[in-house]
C-alpha cells in the first residue's frame, strides 16, 4: 500500500516512517514542504522509501495525492487545534484512507459528522486521534473495565520526560488552550475549568509524584458519552520539572486575565529555551490511567494502569496507534468504512509488542475501593 506520511520528517512523522519503512506491504513516501529533508530521511530509511515535496495547503493537494498514487495518508503535521478538515477531504477525494495524530478536541470530536458521508461514498476508512488519546486511552479503559456494571470516574495523566524531544507544533497545541475555559464532566455535570490550572499531585508507579494540570483533549467529551461515566473524566499533564509546571500555570492565569491573549505565539521561544531546565529532569516519562466504579460483581473498585518509558522513548507512544492501524490497512484486514474518532479500534494487547520494542514497562495496580478524587 502506497503510504504518504505528511510531515514525515517531523518529531512524530519520522518515528512513524522509521516503523513503517521496513514493512513489505507498505511503499513509503516521506512528505512535506522541505523536499531536501524528506529525501534525506528517505535515504536514511532505505527499503525503497521516497522523499516527496508536497504542500497540504495547496489548492491542488488532492490532485497531487492522486498523481502520487497515495492509498493511505497519515497526517502528522499539527497542531490540529486550529486546523480544518481540508487534508482529510483531499484524501477522500483522492480515494485514499486517512489517519491522523490529532489531539485537538473539536477536531476529533467533530470529525465523524464532518466527513462520514465523504468517506462512505469513497469506500475508505478515516480515523482521527490515532494517538495516545483517544486511541490508547480508550483501549486502556476498555481493558480495565471489562464487564463492569458502571464507571464512575476516569482520571488520566501523561508525564513526559524533561529531556525527551519536543515538537514546536505539540507545544503550540498545548498553549492554544492555556488559561482558556474548558468544559469538563465533573461531579456528574458539565463544569467550566481553566486549562493548565487546577494543579493536583499525581502518583505514579515508577515515577516520582508530579503536579498535574488540566488539559483539553477529545477524551473529556468523548468518554462521558461512550462509557456512561457517572461522575468524572479528567485529563492532566504533569511536567517533570515543577518550575516549568508552575510557569504554565502562571501563563494560564495571565491569559485568563487578558494579559497574554495568545500564549501559542510563545511556542517557538519556549521550545528553544526548555533545554535550560534539562539538568533538573531525567529521560524517564510515563502515563497513568485510573478508573473507578462497580465491577462485574457490583463491588466498588479502583484500578490503575501505568506505563513508564525510559531513555527518552516517551514520544514513541503517540505514534503507536497510527503504526498499528497503517499495518492493518496495508494487510487489507477488515476496517469500518467511514470517518470516526479512534476509539474501540485497537485493543490494549495490540500495543504490547510496541511497548516491548522500546523497553517500556506497564503494570496494572488494584487500588481497592476509591475514596475521593
Amino acid at each position: 500500500m502506497k503510504t504518504l506520511v505528511l510531515g514525515g520528517y517531523g518529531n512524530f512523522g519520522a518515528r512513524i516512517c522509521l516503523a513503517l519503512a521496513g514493512d513489505a506491504s507498505i511503499q513509503l513516501l516521506v512528505g512535506g514542504r522541505d523536499v531536501q529533508r524528506a529525501r534525506a530521511l528517505a535515504g536514511e530509511l532505505g527499503h525503497g522509501a521516497q522523499g516527496v515535496a508536497i504542500d497540504h495547503t495547496a489548492a491542488n493537494f488532492a490532485q497531487s495525492l492522486r498523481q502520487l498514487g497515495v492509498e493511505l495518508l497519515i497526517h502528522t503535521a499539527g497542531p490540529f487545534q486550529q486546523q480544518d478538515y481540508a487534508v482529510a477531504q483531499a484524501a477522500a477525494e483522492a480515494g485514499a484512507h486517512y489517519l491522523d495524530l490529532a489531539d485537538g478536541r473539536r477536531f476529533v470530536c467533530n470529525f465523524s459528522a464532518a466527513l462520514q458521508a465523504r468517506f462512505q461514498a469513497a469506500g475508505r476508512t478515516a480515523v482521527s486521534g490515532a494517538s495516545t488519546v483517544p486511541a490508547l486511552s480508550s483501549a486502556v479503559v476498555e481493558h480495565l473495565c471489562q464487564r463492569w456494571q458502571r464507571i464512575d470516574a476516569i482520571d488520566i495523566c501523561i508525564a513526559p520526560a524533561q529531556t525527551a524531544p519536543r515538537g514546536k507544533a505539540t507545544l503550540a497545541g498545548v498553549l492554544s488552550y492555556c488559561g482558556e475555559p474548558i468544559s469538563v464532566w465533573n461531579g456528574g455535570q458539565w463544569r467550566s475549568m481553566r486549562g493548565w490550572g487546577q494543579l493536583t499531585s499525581v502518583q505514579f508507579a515508577r515515577l516520582r509524584p508530579r503536579l498535574g494540570a488540566l488539559c483539553d483533549i477529545p477524551d473529556l467529551e468523548l468518554f462521558p458519552a461512550r462509557y456512561g461515566v457517572a461522575q468524572r473524566v479528567m485529563f492532566r499533564a504533569a511536567l517533570e520539572v515543577g518550575l516549568a509546571q508552575r510557569a504554565f500555570a502562571v501563563l494560564a492565569a495571565l491569559r485568563s486575565r487578558g494579559l497574554i491573549p495568545q500564549p501559542a505565539v510563545l511556542a517557538g521561544l519556549l521550545s528553544r529555551t526548555a533545554t535550560v531546565l534539562d539538568f533538573m529532569g531525567t529521560a524517564l516519562g510515563g502515563m497513568v490511567m485510573r478508573v473507578q466504579g462497580l465491577d462485574a460483581a457490583g463491588q466498588s473498585t479502583r484500578r490503575a494502569w501505568h506505563i513508564a518509558a525510559d531513555n527518552d522513548h516517551g514520544p514513541e507512544i503517540p505514534c503507536m496507534a497510527a503504526i498499528l492501524l497503517a499495518r492493518r490497512l496495508a494487510r487489507a484486514e477488515p476496517m469500518p468504512v467511514g470517518a470516526m474518532p479512534c476509539m474501540g479500534l485497537l485493543k490494549l494487547e495490540e500495543f504490547a509488542p510496541e511497548f516491548a520494542h522500546w523497553g517500556m514497562v506497564t503494570e496494572i495496580v488494584e487500588e481497592g475501593v476509591a475514596h475521593g478524587a
